[in-house]
């Protein structure tokens, strides 16, 4: 098999972006929806990159398109360079504009309450006009943004040990705690099981989460299966409140609760689970002087957090 000649003129950026979004998409109308171009645009952009490489990159199918292995391959390339170009932009403006750089986090339940929240004040004491921008999804969703380099880094549970293309360092360990408001009726209370926590109605992480994983084998291990009545959300906000409005037990990490006098932790140890918390960065990107000084700041809080964990 002859290689492509990907640097004839025939190869544009507009193609490498289609194949991003049609990966995270799964469909041509969804793809040309975020690209704001029509279908046939989209779909025509598709031949024409399939005529480049020689291959077929996706299989269509009633419910959408599937990457080949060719388009799993190119796609990853793909946002490689796509990663690479919005790093470079960056870095120039940084360089000529000094502490007026942008620095965009990624994080996910395990980073946002407490370590992120306090790094970027510590940041901005020092670097007023750096922005930063924060965008949280599940680490799944985030982990293609890194990828892409829509996302600087992630700061949030670490799912797994470096490799595949990213850097993953420890900032610390946290436990995994059931918490309730601090006026439900089982606070106080010594001698609950999870027997009769199931009973109750419970906030989840999404089944895609690994937290959430475990959560069903340590019940599995003790007989029980998932609460039937449950809400399953990764957003800090809407679970806070509906602890504080309901009845609701969450599964959270515990220093999301250790300073809100408004919620509980029930005694009821859910060992082995707990989590290192840190950064997951990608390994074939320089990180702009943004993403370093806000680096910086998130391993200087860790420190000063890791006496109270």
């Amino acid at each position: 098999m002859d290689i492509p000649r990907l640097l004839d003129g025939r190869l544009k950026f507009r193609h490498l972006l289609l194949v991003d979004a049609l990966s995270r998409q799964g469909t041509v109308v969804g793809a040309a929806a975020e690209l704001h171009i029509t279908q046939p645009a989209a779909t025509r952009s598709l031949h024409e990159l399939e005529d480049i490489l020689g291959v077929s990159l996706f299989e269509r199918g009633p419910r959408g398109i599937t990457a080949t292995v060719f388009g799993e391959a190119f796609t990853q390339h793909a946002r490689a360079v796509l990663a690479q170009l919005t790093q470079a932009g960056r870095h120039v403006v940084e360089l000529a504009e000094a502490d007026r750089g942008t620095v965009v986090a990624g994080t996910h339940l395990a980073g946002s309450n407490v370590l992120l929240p306090r790094a970027i004040a510590a940041l901005k004491k020092d670097h007023p006009l750096l922005t930063v921008v924060v965008r949280e999804a599940s680490p799944e969703a985030l982990l293609l943004d890194l990828e892409a380099g829509r996302v600087d880094l992630i700061v949030g549970r670490l799912t797994g040990p470096s490799g595949e293309g990213v850097v993953r360092r420890t900032l610390y360990d946290e436990s995994v705690q059931l918490v309730v408001r601090a006026s439900h009726d089982l606070v106080g209370r010594h001698d609950i099981g999870l027997p009769e926590l199931t009973g109750y109605p419970w906030i989840l992480p999404g089944p895609q989460t690994a937290l959430r994983r475990e959560v069903e084998e340590l019940l599995a291990r003790n007989g029980l299966g998932l609460p039937e009545n449950r809400v399953e959300t990764t957003s800090f906000l809407t679970v806070r409140q509906l602890l504080l409005e309901t009845d609701m037990v969450a599964v959270l990490p515990g220093l999301i609760v250790r300073d809100d006098s408004r919620l509980a932790r029930l005694p009821v140890s859910l060992e082995p689970i707990g989590h290192s918390v840190g950064l997951t960065l990608s390994d074939s990107r320089t990180l702009s002087p943004s993403a370093r000084a806000l680096i910086r700041s998130l391993e200087e809080t860790a420190a000063d957090m890791a006496p109270q964990l």
